[in-house]
This record gives C-alpha cells, structure tokens and sequence, in this order.
C-alpha cells in the first residue's frame, strides 16, 4: 500500500473528510453518513480496526473502550471507530462489525468501510489517512487537523489531554 518513500500518518496535515459507505449510530442502527464537517469544533478520536484483527481485539477496543468510558460526559469529543477493511472482506464483514459493537459495549458511531475502485478496493479511511493497517488510532483537533496518526496511543495520555479541553 506505500511505497518504500511514504511514511505512515499525515500528522500536522488538514485532515481529510471521511468517506465511509455504511455507519450505524451507537445502538447499531443505520445511520446517515458521518462527516468530519457534522464534527467542526469538537475533537475526533478515530479508532480504525478489524474484526479478525488480535490486536485490535487485546489493546485497541479495551483502549477504546476505556477512554470512551472515561470522557461520556464530555460533550467536546466525538469518538468514531471505523472497521477499515484492507483484507478479508470475507471475515470483516458489516455484520461482524455490529457483533463488535455489541461485545464491547461502544454506545458510539461505528462505520464500515471498503473503499472503492478510487482506493484500490481498500479502506477509504485507510488510504486518504495513510494507516498502516489496524489497530490504529487518528486524533483530529477541533480545527480538523490531524494531531495524531499511530498504531500505539498511550490512552491514559491521550484521557488526561482530552479532559483539558
């Protein structure tokens, strides 16, 4: 997916709108697509992952899970996890990704995204965000600049700073 003279991440860069086919509100229901622009003014926390993925399933999703559970009462974050499927369509399916919802108990806007003939058939996400793969998370500030772009957050860090906002 990159070259050898591409790094990972767009840290420090505008963040690009997202561009996911199919999201769920957080109770699962289908919901109108989600855009960083229904956000200006609050900060993003993107958690991009996948379902067969076990490191997504043994440090992100309880990551996420904890920092969603510390901020709830912060209305000044808005937390999205998008599976970002770059691989086994067949395994990281829509239906699985409400299965993951369920399982941790993510009452946040989960989408799914496979790109498209424009991404190579990759995550959207993925692509215009230059990922590495999953589990990785994205923060993107209130201005929609993207602060952080990296497979390993320091979610204790990431709560603190988030609680000063």
């Amino acid at each position: 997916m990159q070259s050898k003279n591409e790094k990972y991440g767009i840290a420090g860069l505008p963040a690009p709108e997202l561009k996911v086919a199919q999201w769920v509100d957080k109770n699962g229901k289908k919901s109108t697509p989600i855009t960083l622009a229904n956000l200006v003014g609050k900060f993003k926390v993107l958690y991009c992952f996948q379902a067969w993925c076990p490191g997504c399933h043994s440090s992100g999703l309880p990551a996420l899970q904890k920092m969603v559970t510390a901020l709830k009462d912060n209305d000044k974050v808005a937390f999205l996890a998008i599976q970002t499927v770059f691989e086994g369509a067949h395994a990281n399916t829509f239906e699985r990704m409400l299965e993951i919802q369920k399982q941790y108990d993510l009452a946040i806007p989960f989408g799914h995204d496979e790109g498209d003939a424009d991404t190579r058939n990759i995550s959207s996400t993925m692509y215009n965000y230059r990922t590495g793969g999953t589990p990785w998370f994205i923060l993107v500030d209130a201005d929609n600049r993207v602060v952080f772009n990296d497979f390993r957050l320091n979610e204790d860090k990431a709560i603190e700073y988030l609680k000063s906002l």
